[in-house]
């Protein structure tokens, strides 16, 4: 079996990845190594690792530890997408259906309602420049991506990591090959606040709109190893998060994250 890489090995990888990139390239090379997917693909096989270290069967993780394709195309209310990676169900097998409502009718589900509602999807994410800015779009995203799916499908499980760095890369040394930071904190309290309220859906008839289980993975790429942030008295300490702050990274760790998803996914089925 490919090795069961663990959420710090993923990240250190993803880190130099992106490092050797500037200092080869450039930030020409920095985002085209972003666009290849590879930096991220660390994390997608972190994820996968996980639920086998939780005793799900390889057979049922898509696409298979190690590989990136195929991923399950999945239909919602308003659109067929690609999941970053899905546990299927076990005693289920897709049947394919047309679709009668909303802007997909007549179009053709090859996996069918019951078997999509049954499968566990996890959306992964990384921002790692440009945080305060482009914050509004990313965020609208998330929400529909978790809408599209439980508009039609009330009782399917979701999950999503969003990785950030809490400083980000100095772009303005790139060209010179130089990874640097800027010294400034990002908007790390905006987004534990953000996502504290998405995530955590137990009531499957309402709030179409949340996760079942969001992880949002604080970075600091800076460290050596990267230091992922799970507390928020880390956070504290390092001056990332004000100590009278009422966000709270503890329900959007990653050491709770795959438990939770099992754990609502036992709870429904």
């Amino acid at each position: 079996m490919t090795n069961l890489i663990t959420i710090q090995q993923a990240v250190d990888g993803f880190k130099e990845l992106i490092e050797t990139s500037i200092i080869e390239g450039g930030i020409k090379a920095k985002e085209a190594m972003i666009r290849s997917s590879r930096p991220i693909n660390f994390i997608h096989e972190a994820v996968k690792a996980d639920f086998i270290r939780k005793g799900i069967s390889p057979d049922r993780i898509h696409p298979p530890l190690g590989a990136s394709k195929p991923e399950l195309k999945l239909a919602g209310f308003i659109k067929q997408k690609h999941q970053d990676v899905c546990v299927t169900p076990e005693g289920y097998v897709p049947e394919s259906e047309t679709m009668t409502e909303g802007i997909l009718r007549e179009a053709t589900d090859y996996y069918g309602k019951d078997y999509t509602e049954r499968t566990i999807s996890v959306n992964i994410r990384s921002q790692m420049s440009s945080l305060a800015k482009n914050f509004d779009t990313l965020y609208e995203r998330t929400i529909a991506e978790a809408q599209n799916l439980h508009v039609r499908c009330q009782k399917m499980v979701l999950g999503e990591v969003y990785m950030i760095p809490v400083k980000e890369y100095d772009a303005s040394v790139m060209d010179s090959n130089i990874v640097q930071f800027i010294d400034k904190v990002g908007a790390v309290e905006k987004y534990i606040k953000s996502f504290q309220a998405i995530n955590g859906r137990q009531d499957f008839t309402r709030e179409d709109y949340k996760y079942e289980r969001v992880c949002l993975l604080l970075v600091d790429f800076a460290q050596t190893p990267a230091k992922i942030y799970s507390s928020n008295q880390e956070l504290i300490n390092d001056g990332l998060l004000d100590a009278n702050s009422d966000a709270s990274i503890d329900e959007l760790s990653w050491e709770i994250f795959t438990d939770n998803i099992l754990e609502s996914y036992n709870n429904r089925f």
